[in-house]
């Protein structure tokens, strides 16, 4: 898939589609998503812990729907580097 279909499949995507919605930030659409969702979790800014909490919630669902395997409970065990606000 190129940049620009990649680009198109997203903006399609309803807003429950995202590990974080308002931001539209982490498509969960597949299991590599639900993985790359996790990998890069604390890289989103601008975001509440409650926020987190809510996008953690969706990826455990969105991991159990596609079979992903997930080792960390809680998104607070995943490595820090993001920046709340």
């Amino acid at each position: 898939m190129q940049p620009e279909e990649s680009q198109m499949a997203t903006d399609r995507q309803t807003d429950e589609a995202f590990a974080f919605p308002d931001e539209r930030k982490e498509p969960l659409v597949d299991a590599e998503h639900v993985r790359n969702a996790i990998a890069r979790f604390n890289q989103v800014q601008d975001v509440t812990d409650a926020d987190r909490d809510r996008a953690w919630k969706r990826i455990l669902a969105a991991a159990k729907r596609y079979n992903a395997d997930v080792s960390a409970s809680d998104w607070r065990e995943l490595s820090h580097g993001g920046k709340g606000r």
